[in-house]
C-alpha cells in the first residue's frame, strides 16, 4: 500500500503541473491581446498627432489666405484715398484701412502660433515614428518568446501525459477510483495530503495521535478526518 500511495502522490503532482501548465497557456491570449493592445495605442496616438498636424497646415492656410485677401483689400482701400472728396470720407477710408491692418496683425500672430506649434508636431511625429519602429520590433521579439515558450508547455503536456499514463497503470483500480473521488470532492483538486509532526499539510490540522501513531506503523489507506483526503507518511526529515 505504501508503494502505491507513494505512486498516487507521484500522480497528483503530475496533475498539478499539467493543470498549472494549462492554466499558464489559457493566459497566452490575454498577453498577446495586451501587447497588440499597447501597439495600437501608440498607432492611435501617433495617428492624432498626424492628423493635428493636417488639421493645423489647413488652418494655417486658410489664415494665409485671410491675410493675402486682407492685404489686397488694404491697398485697393489706398487706391480709393486718391479719389475722396471730402474730408469725412478721406477719415473713413483710414478708418478701413488701421482696421484692416489690425486684423492683419492678429491674423499674422494666429500663423505665428501655427508655425510654432507645427514645428512642434512635426518633431513629435518624427520620434513616435522612430519609436514604433522600436516598439514593434520589441513586442515582435515578445510574441517570439511567447511562441517559443507555448511550444515547450505544449512539449511538456505530452510528456507529463504519458508518465501519468504509465503511473496509473501501476495503481490498484479501486485506491485510482477512491482517489478520483476524493480529488472531485476537494476545491483545490488535491486528494492525496502528506502528514509531517501530525499535521495535515492537506488542511494543515493536527490529526490525532493515535492516527497520527497508526499512519507511522501501519501500511493501510488512511483519511484526514478534517479535509478528508488520503494521508500519507512524510518521512523527508
Amino acid at each position: 500500500m505504501k508503494e502505491q500511495l507513494y505512486t498516487l502522490v507521484k500522480v497528483q503532482k503530475i496533475e498539478t503541473e499539467t493543470s498549472n501548465i494549462k492554466a499558464e497557456l489559457g493566459q497566452v491570449s490575454k498577453k498577446l491581446e495586451k501587447l497588440d493592445d499597447e501597439l495600437h495605442a501608440f498607432e492611435q496616438a501617433l495617428a492624432d498627432e498626424e492628423s493635428s498636424f493636417d488639421e493645423l497646415t489647413k488652418k494655417y492656410r486658410d489664415f494665409e489666405s485671410d491675410a493675402q485677401t486682407n492685404l489686397s483689400s488694404v491697398d485697393k482701400t489706398k487706391v480709393k484715398l486718391r479719389s475722396v472728396k471730402t474730408n469725412k470720407e478721406y477719415q473713413a477710408l483710414l478708418k478701413e484701412i488701421e482696421d484692416q491692418k489690425a486684423k492683419n496683425s492678429k491674423i499674422e500672430d494666429q500663423m505665428l502660433e501655427c508655425l510654432e506649434r507645427l514645428d512642434e508636431l512635426e518633431k513629435s511625429i518624427a520620434k513616435k515614428k522612430q519609436d514604433h519602429v522600436e516598439l514593434s520590433e520589441q513586442l515582435k521579439s515578445e510574441k517570439g518568446i511567447i511562441a517559443q515558450d507555448v511550444e515547450q508547455k505544449k512539449k511538456r503536456l505530452v510528456e507529463l501525459d504519458m508518465a501519468r499514463e504509465e503511473m496509473v497503470g501501476m495503481i490498484e483500480p479501486k485506491l485510482l477510483e477512491k482517489y478520483n473521488t476524493t480529488k472531485s470532492q476537494q476545491a483545490g483538486g488535491l486528494a492525496v495530503a502528506s502528514v509531517k509532526n501530525a499535521v495535515c499539510y492537506g488542511c494543515n490540522m493536527n490529526i490525532p495521535p493515535q492516527m497520527y501513531n497508526e499512519l507511522h506503523r501501519r501500511d493501510a489507506l488512511m483519511f484526514c478526518p478534517h479535509c478528508h483526503r488520503i494521508l500519507y507518511w512524510d518521512d523527508s526529515g
